[in-house]
């Protein structure tokens, strides 16, 4: 069976061929006549736009490569989604490609997405090492981080203001009247990590207080769960602990629980980092730092696409501030206001 050209739409329709094609193309301009009469005469022949054809006359594929290296964080679904939506109503399309931190195997993905011909890459929990970063701006492929930074110039990135958020959670536990404060980490490499510790140690010095204790949960179940139980099983515990975000404090909130008996919050505040959807749960009820995905979203999109179209020169590093959510796994002090 052959399939149905442009060529025949155009003849069904009464118009010309490259009607046809401005109709299918997206932000080409068509009357609104000519489009009902197009897609009409399309609909009755069962005419699919070739997709790879245009972009090899018109030199783009309209697709982004979207790259993640894990989804167990309930914060990365949601915002994959919103960034696929977005970019489809922009008229592009999303090919995801998952890696782990592994450099080899990051490496090789990005071989792989440059073969399919992107027109832009936005990477999420991804490390960028700068000889991956130097080849995507040698093929001319735009690129945007997207809940992580990287030091230097040259790339382009969008996350929540992690070193502030850090700070307001030492601030309002403190507040709370704890003075036997701990910290359980993310992964060490990652720059969210990295600045969401800074900012939570730089508020605990302000009010003259040193971490308790210190523990990693590299962003993982076990691992935080494991951290948990050495923080808090010795006679000397923490009375409130800040994790690195929402994924792993569900894990220390159930080890304290349900495994050492202890009371959240009345023997340990603990606070998050994300606001993901269970976060609200009651089960859970959790109080963190929200990131603001639709705000990150929105500026990863207009930086890339910006890129894209060449409205834009050079990098931008672009931090959006996100609100502390009280809810009832950490003590309030009276009176306290985020």
């Amino acid at each position: 069976m052959t399939k149905v050209t442009s060529a025949e739409v155009a003849a069904r329709a009464g118009v010309s061929q490259s009607a046809v094609s401005r109709v299918f193309t997206p932000g080409a301009s068509a009357s609104q006549k000519t489009i009902e009469k197009v897609r009409k005469a399309a609909d009755e022949l069962g005419y699919r736009p070739n997709s790879l054809a245009r972009a090899m006359v018109s030199g783009k594929s309209r697709i982004i490569g979207l790259v993640v290296s894990y989804l167990e964080n309930h914060f990365y679904p949601e915002a994959l989604e919103k960034l696929s939506k977005l970019l489809q109503e922009r008229g592009y399309h999303v090919l995801i490609f998952m890696a782990s931190q592994n450099e080899d195997e990051i490496d090789q993905v990005v071989d792989e997405i440059l073969d399919y011909q992107v027109d832009g890459i936005i990477t999420a929990s991804v490390a960028m090492s700068s000889e991956l970063t130097e080849r995507c701006r040698r093929a001319r492929v735009p690129m945007v981080l997207f809940n992580r930074s990287q030091d230097g110039p040259g790339l382009s990135s969008v996350a929540s203001n992690n070193v502030a958020g850090g700070r307001k959670v030492a601030d309002f536990l403190i507040a709370g009247g704890h003075e036997k404060i701990g910290y359980i980490a993310g992964w060490s490499e990652a720059s969210t990590q990295r600045d969401r510790e800074t900012g939570f140690l730089a508020g605990l010095a302000k009010a003259g207080l040193e971490l308790h204790s210190r523990d990693e949960g590299n962003f993982r179940l076990e691992d935080a769960a494991d951290a948990a139980r050495r923080m808090f099983s010795g006679p000397d515990r923490p009375d409130a602990v800040f994790v690195a975000n929402d994924h792993m404090a569900f894990a220390v909130m159930d080890v304290l629980r349900f495994e050492l008996g202890l009371r959240v919050p009345e023997d340990v505040s603990v606070v998050g980092y994300d606001d993901v959807p269970i976060a609200a749960w009651p089960a859970y009820n959790l109080t963190t730092v929200r990131q603001p995905a639709n705000r990150m979203v929105a500026e990863t999109v207009d930086l890339l696409l910006a890129e894209i179209d060449g409205e834009r020169r050079g990098a931008r590093k672009i931090e959006i501030d996100g609100p502390l959510i009280l809810r009832g796994s950490a003590r309030i002090a009276e009176g306290y206001e985020t």
